[in-house]
This record gives C-alpha cells, structure tokens and sequence, in this order.
C-alpha cells in the first residue's frame, strides 16, 4: 500500500519500512530514549540534593548522628588507610630511585614522592578505597532500610529520613575524608622516606632537600579540595542508590554494585576536572 492509499490517521509501523529504514529509526529511537532518561536521571538527583538542603534544617535530627558516623567512616577505616598509603609510597620511593640514570641527584626521589602522594595518589587512592569499605557499606544499610520499610517507619515517627539517615552520613564523609587523606599523605611521605633512606643508598639529607624543593601551601589546600570533592561523591551518590532502592535483598545488591562503579567513576571525572581546572596554580 503506498501512503497515498493508506487511509487518514492510519500511522505507518516500525516493521513496514525497509531493513535499512527500520534499523536506523530503532537506533535513531534508543539513542533518544538514553538521552532522555540520562536527563531525567540527573534531574531526580537534583531533587534529592534539593530535599538534602531542606533537611539541613533538623540539626536536632542529624548532630547526634552525625557525630556516629564520623567515628564508623573516618576513625574505623584508619588502618586501611594507612596500610594503603604506607605500600604507595614506599613502593614509588623505591621504583623512583631504581629508574634513575646515572648522575641524577638524589633529592629527586623526594620530590617524586611528595608530588606523587600529596597531589594525585593520596587522596585518589584513599577515595577509591573507601568506595569500597564505606560506600558499599552505606549503600547497603540504607537499601536494607528501604526494603524492610524502616525508611517508611521514620516518616510515620514523624522524622525527616533525609536528616537522620543522608545528612548525617554527607557531613561526615566531607569532614573525615579530607582528615584521612591528611593522615595518608604523611603515611605515605614516612614510608617512603623510610623505604629510601634504610633501603637504598639515599640519604636523609636528600630526600628531606627533595620533599621541601618547589613544596607550595596551595599543593596541601589541593589535595584537600579533592578530598572534600571525593567525599561528597561517595556520600552522596552512594546514599542515593540506597535510598531508592527496590525489589528485596536482590535489589540491594544491585543498589550496591551500581553505586560502587558510579561512585568510581565520579571520583575519577572529578579528578581530572581538578587537575584541569588547578593544576596550573601548583606552583605559584
């Protein structure tokens, strides 16, 4: 039937047209539909962030918790930071001092050092592992609520659960986090002044001339604003995922995974942008 024949307000099927026709609509119509619920996507994260801001209201609700979980995200994942720190920066201190040639001066291995952990490695590493160790774990606790419906109890009790579950768990991981990677970054310039100076034939002298060589108070507020950058993604994206979670103890470990690799991801965009953006003042 040509469209001419085809009567008023009949419409056309997807199926009636050519091979060729039909796989580009259908390309032409998932690709629209991914940009459509990217968009959406974004704007019911906003609407959280939103609710998130009117909840900073109830300060009865989320001090005392607040103050609970600044010790289970910052003070109990201190040895897994400085374990991790520790291994990061003797490994570059000792893999720095044998990949250099001959005549290169010594102090380089301190500048490495220092440039390496207090600029990218430290916070980057210490964010992606408490991905792992908070995230999931706050991923997993507030899922578990949405399923069992103690997130609808809260509200019958008459509390905010963005005050006394997300607001206390945002504010800890924006003050903890910039606290741990302070504590990693020195961890990490220790060891691998231990690394250098009992290990290999580098002096004190010369790494402690290398640590202080080009050092600039900017580079510490730098690796700090990441860290506060990076604690904010983990707090945020992971407690989301959790809050909207669905279909019982399957859904959890969906909300889990997902919040895991996006959280990820963000801390890895927001690094670059970063480094993009600050990168250039470093030495001023």
């Amino acid at each position: 039937m040509s469209e001419l024949d085809r009567p008023l307000g009949v419409r056309r099927t997807t199926a009636s047209f050519p091979v060729v026709q039909r796989t580009g609509i259908l390309f032409l119509r998932r690709f629209t539909q991914s940009f459509i619920d990217f968009f959406r996507q974004v704007g019911v994260r906003g609407y959280f962030l939103r609710d998130i801001g009117r909840a900073l209201g109830d300060p009865a609700t989320f001090v005392p918790e607040t103050i609970r979980q600044m010790r289970r995200i910052g003070v109990d994942s201190i040895p897994l930071t400085v374990i991790v720190a520790a291994f990061i920066g003797g490994v570059i201190a000792i893999q720095t001092r044998y990949q250099l040639f001959p005549g290169v001066q010594l102090s380089i291995i301190g500048l490495s050092t220092r440039l390496m952990i207090v600029l990218e490695l430290g916070p980057l590493l210490t964010g992606l592992v408490l991905t792992g160790r908070v995230g999931a774990r706050m991923t997993a606790e507030i899922g578990t609520m949405r399923v069992t419906e103690q997130i609808d109890a809260l509200e019958t009790l008459s509390y905010d659960p963005l005050a006394f579950l997300i607001v206390p768990r945002l504010l800890a991981c924006l003050v903890m986090l910039p606290a741990l990677v302070i504590l990693a970054d020195f961890t990490g310039l220790l060891s691998g002044y231990a690394v250098s100076v009992y290990g290999t034939d580098v002096t004190s002298q010369d790494f402690v001339t290398g640590v202080r060589l080009g050092f600039g108070t900017f580079q510490v507020v730098y690796s700090l604003m990441k860290a506060t950058l990076f604690g904010g993604a983990i707090a945020f994206v992971c407690s989301y995922e959790g809050f909207v979670t669905e279909a019982g103890a399957e859904g959890v470990g969906r909300s889990t995974a997902k919040a895991v690799v996006i959280t990820s991801v963000s801390i890895l965009v927001l690094d670059a942008l970063t480094a993009a953006l600050f990168a250039p003042y470093l030495q001023t």
